[in-house]
């Protein structure tokens, strides 16, 4: 069984799907993270440079041992030549 049929699987358990919904912004906000870091060729250190954030904090949020600000969260999507979009649906 591959990732995307366990995780179809287990998705099926309403108690682990509720868990994974809360769960998705933050998980969300990490890969639209490492996706655009790594568009740009931008090491976390480079990152670093151009936010003033500790690399280690950027290595923290993108290893999900880290909960952001949103002071935090606009500093990086402005070092990524990007905008921070949050909504509520």
């Amino acid at each position: 069984m591959n990732y995307k049929e366990l995780k179809e699987k287990h998705l099926q358990d309403p108690e682990v799907k509720t868990e994974y919904d809360a769960l998705e912004p933050e998980y969300q906000f990490i890969h639209d993270l490492i996706v655009c870091r790594e568009e740009l060729s931008l090491s976390q250190q480079g990152l670093a440079d151009l936010t003033g954030i500790d690399r280690a904090d950027i290595s923290r949020i993108e290893n999900g041992n880290a909960n952001p600000s949103l002071k935090t969260m606009k500093r990086i999507a402005n070092g990524l030549g990007k905008r921070l979009e949050i909504r509520i649906v």
